[in-house]
């Protein structure tokens, strides 16, 4: 079986910039990659990742820490990541927690642990201390998405701001009259996300002399179906409808608009509707909303993954984590509009 110095030779180049080549790993020229690759096609070779993870100490895989999959937002994360994992040679090792805490404990005690990873992405998990230190055991990069991750680099959006963008648009609307829902509480558990846009919604709504309703508030699972229900009890339940409804998600707010249909309500003439996600499906209902990027948050987390293991900081107890905000941006569409004289 042909060798990797066969390899070099064919291609005219050294070993060492043959072997990061075919790696997918540090400074080689895309001529010279290319070069490489097909001198090893050309001889049959294939690169071993066992004998490279031992001369390097690299095993070229990065683990992921997902609540669940089925969600878009954590599936779109995971796809933005993987993007640029792939890019770079990495593969991926996904782990679920669900709503499993004997789950949880495993995947963080136990799996994360004992197999062979250069870096953690933990996307929308708040962690204990001990959790943290678990973590940070491995002795590899570790950062965060969707709140903070006291000693680890961590990535996140303003949950409370654009909670509270939502709602100023639809009260610069003329709105006074606006519904809110928001995820049920067990999805209080990781970084209070239901409360904390619960009070980006009821700040805009003091701010601006509006009633705070308990009628106008429901609760559901961050689902299409979960919002339908919920807001058809809503809009049928009262004697006085709101006017507009800020959903915390894209799906509930699709949920919103499938519910009016249901009782003759068009949108946005009768009932504005804005939603917190930047869902592909926003643009297919004309939604409104605050986009997010969920696979932009996981390609940027990916990027800082590797940038620390290109640096080879991952041991330099001198190293200062980051919380880095991300940008996101009202979306206008054809949900929301002035409200009709009632």
């Amino acid at each position: 079986m042909a060798g990797i110095k066969e390899v070099a030779e064919r291609a005219g180049l050294s070993i060492a910039t043959v072997s990061r080549a075919l790696a997918g790993k540090g400074s080689v020229s895309e001529k010279s990659r290319q070069r490489a690759l097909d001198a090893a096609a050309e001889v049959g070779f294939v690169l071993s990742y066992a004998a490279s993870s031992l001369a390097s100490g690299r095993h070229h895989n990065v683990g992921i820490v997902v609540p669940a999959v089925h969600r878009w937002f954590f599936s779109s994360v995971v796809d933005g990541a993987s993007s640029e994992l792939i890019d770079a040679g990495y593969d991926l090792t996904l782990y679920t927690t669900g709503q499993n805490e004997s789950h949880r404990k495993s995947v963080l005690s136990d799996f994360l642990l004992r197999q062979r990873l250069d870096a953690v992405m933990a996307v929308s998990l708040e962690l204990s201390e001990a959790e943290i230190a678990q973590l940070m055991a491995i002795h590899r990069p570790v950062i965060g998405i969707g709140g903070p991750l006291p000693g680890a680099d961590s990535l996140s959006v303003d949950d409370y701001h654009m909670a509270k963008t939502a709602t100023d648009h639809l009260i610069r609307l003329g709105h006074t009259r606006i519904a809110h829902i928001n995820g049920s509480a067990e999805y209080e558990a990781d970084f209070q996300l239901p409360h904390t846009r619960r009070g980006g919604y009821e700040d805009s709504l003091r701010a601006a002399g509006c009633e705070i309703r308990p009628e106008w508030r429901a609760t559901a699972d961050f689902t299409v179906q979960g919002a339908y229900r919920s807001a058809r009890q809503l809009l049928g339940g009262s004697a006085e409808r709101p006017t507009a409804v800020f959903a915390a998600s894209d799906e509930m707010a699709i949920g919103v608009i499938l519910a009016a249909r249901d009782f003759g309500l068009r949108v946005p003439a009768d009932l504005s509707v804005v939603g917190i996600d930047g869902h592909e499906l926003g643009e297919v209902f004309g939604l409104t909303t605050i986009d997010q990027d969920p696979r932009g948050q996981g390609a940027l987390a990916a990027r800082r993954l590797l940038a620390r293991l290109e640096t080879d900081r991952k041991s330099d107890d001198s190293y200062s984590p980051t919380a880095e905000p991300y940008p996101t941006r009202l979306i206008v569409r054809h949900s929301t509009a002035v409200p009709q004289a009632l």
